[in-house]
């Protein structure tokens, strides 16, 4: 059954939609945090369908959620008032940590950062973008332009000027080996470069403090802080794109900035907050938001079925504390693959329930040569022991591990002991 839905997938859709596998799986049914495939077999759930089934598998509050505002009435557009995207947008506001916020909704991730590149391009009356290397933003013409990983822009061709800087990663980094503060200080010396050499008004830079398809990558705490110092001074905005590292997930904060000692000017964000359903959103101050001067309505952003589902996801999240869970959980992860030791593990990252482990190829010496056929190797292995994870980096060769955020301690145990046996497996 399964190789006839891969035949007819193959079939009817396109061919550079990637599916994990050898043997593809067809996800029937979740609960909590663990999924079934059509054949019955069971799995963890490690990576909730790319970091976007946030909280739990038919969470019976956004389920009846979900389920009641379908029974009054599905879609309406933002041609008439909205009291569920209303309700939404007040409460993510009210923790967005974003001085008289403004909240306009989205149906993803990539239509968040088109947005907010609009917003900042419009204001700023420039086409320069400050990127980070090794970024990844989304799929729409405007966010493949301004991504930095190679392996995810299928072209050249671009609305903006688009500027990389360094900053984004340390293991593979030409600062590799200097100290946060050094790092930093590298980091703003290579940005005021950069700027000196765009020679005009740059509109924005664009930055996700822990990159999600990058590998789960970052700089040190601090880093966009000292980067918005040096932008204020010349009038740019700053994005924040926390579409993988809102809501609580690296457990220190709710928000990924809020690491760094500065305020950004636009959040967007996006994936986690509908716990599967298709919502994302951007946040910035009135006096940003409300400078497009264009009517502009949203058919789909903000439905009333989404926003329902979303507002009761989202009141879930801080009604249990799930950045706590995050921070008490994430520990168990982090620190057990740091202690593996193995030779084809060059570097393990991350904070809270997000977590990348980078793997090499032995003897390569550091940071290693990259392997990514260990990365699959290991994402197979993990299946087989019943367990789901991703992978990513500019080179493929990133474990990309996000367990569900009502992860438990036990849950946790067993999904470390899978990964220390997956990586055993395979390392030669």
């Amino acid at each position: 059954m399964t190789d006839n839905l891969l035949a007819r997938t193959r079939a009817v859709l396109p061919s550079w939609l990637a599916i994990y596998y050898e043997q593809p799986i067809e996800i029937e049914r979740g609960e909590g945090r663990y999924v079934w495939d059509a054949d019955g077999n069971r799995y963890l759930d490690f990576f909730g369908g790319i970091l976007t089934t946030m909280t739990a598998h038919a969470l019976p509050e956004v389920t009846k959620a979900v389920s009641d505002q379908a029974g009054r009435i599905i879609h309406s557009s933002t041609l008439y008032l909205n009291r569920p995207m209303v309700e939404l947008a007040e409460q993510i506001a009210a923790v967005s940590d974003i001085p008289d916020a403004k909240v306009f909704l989205t149906t993803s991730g990539t239509e968040a950062n088109d947005t907010a590149l609009l917003i900042a391009s419009s204001l700023r009356r420039s086409n320069q973008i400050l990127a980070m290397r090794n970024s990844y933003h989304g799929r729409s013409f405007s966010t493949v332009a301004i991504t930095g990983n190679r392996t995810w822009s299928p072209t050249s061709l671009s609305p903006f000027q688009v500027y990389y800087v360094h900053g984004s990663q340390r293991y593979r980094s030409p600062f590799a080996g200097l100290s946060d503060g050094e790092f930093i200080a590298a980091c703003v010396a290579d940005l005021k470069e950069v700027l000196d050499q765009a020679g005009g008004d740059v509109a924005a830079l664009i930055a996700e403090p822990i990159q999600g398809v990058g590998g789960f990558t970052s700089g040190p705490d601090g880093l966009l802080g000292a980067f918005a110092e040096v932008l204020r001074e010349r009038g740019i905005l700053w994005i924040s794109d926390e579409v993988q590292t809102g809501w609580g997930r690296t457990g220190e904060h709710f928000w990924g900035w809020q690491s760094h000692g500065a305020t950004p000017d636009i959040v967007t964000f996006a994936k986690g907050v509908g716990n599967g359903l298709s919502m994302g959103g951007v946040i910035a101050r009135a006096e940003v938001m409300d400078c497009l001067t264009a009517n502009s309505i949203s058919t789909f952003g903000g439905s009333p079925l989404t926003s329902a589902g979303a507002l009761a996801n989202l009141r879930y999240v801080l009604d249990h504390d799930l950045q706590a869970n995050a921070a008490r959980h994430g520990p168990t992860l982090l620190e057990g693959l740091r202690a593996l030791g193995s030779p084809i593990v060059g570097d393990v990252r991350g904070k809270g329930l997000m977590i990348g482990v980078e793997l090499v190829r032995p003897g390569t010496g550091s940071p290693g040569e990259p392997a990514p056929e260990l990365a699959t190797a290991v994402l197979e292995s993990c299946k087989r022991r019943g367990m789901l994870i991703g992978k990513g980096g500019l080179h493929g060769n990133a474990l990309r591990i996000a367990p569900l955020l009502t992860l438990t301690a036990e849950e946790a145990a067993e999904g470390l002991s899978i990964l220390v046996a997956a990586i055993e497996e395979v390392t030669p």
